[in-house]
């Protein structure tokens, strides 16, 4: 675990903001390994059933997908901020498919911020990820609020229930 200072608080992440958080680029045994232990579907296991398939190639796992987004907030983002877990997503889609050798770039963008009524000390922010190929085609979009700790707890003012 690192120690080095926090650089993000609650109150640092304005909405409308965005972040480039890096590029991954699954390889093919990566894409194979994913499946055989997560998500063992032939489209992402078998060249042969990938070619029958919708897809046309092997391909990765939407939450091989996922998992690299993840990889790359938490190297980029979230190990600089003061980050406390996330109350869950509102939307997730896979809009096209991740082949081995893709090169995926995340984006984050804050979309919304408001103090958490139930604990003062505690910030919500709804975030949009985005990963797009070498294309600029998004294969991922995904939304979901993040909870993060405030650099100064709100006063009895600024709380409501959440």
């Amino acid at each position: 675990m690192s120690t080095k200072p926090l650089k993000y608080y609650w109150e640092d992440l304005a909405v409308g903001s965005t972040r480039e958080l890096g590029s991954v680029s699954p390889t093919r045994e990566q894409i194979l390994d994913f499946a055989r232990q997560f998500d063992p579907q032939p489209f992402h296991l078998d060249e042969a059933a990938a070619q029958a398939s919708v897809f046309g190639s092997l391909c990765a796992s939407g939450w091989h997908t996922c998992a690299m987004a993840m990889r790359l907030m938490v190297d980029n983002f979230l190990s600089e901020a003061a980050g406390l877990g996330s109350p869950g997503l509102e939307s997730l889609k896979w809009t096209k498919p991740v082949f081995p050798g893709d090169v995926l770039t995340l984006r984050h963008t804050i979309l919304d911020s408001r103090p958490m009524g139930s604990r003062p000390d505690v910030g919500l922010v709804r975030t949009l990820w985005e990963m797009h190929n070498q294309h600029g085609d998004t294969v991922l979009h995904m939304e979901g609020w993040g909870m993060f700790r405030r650099r100064t707890p709100a006063s009895a003012q600024d709380t409501h229930k959440d």
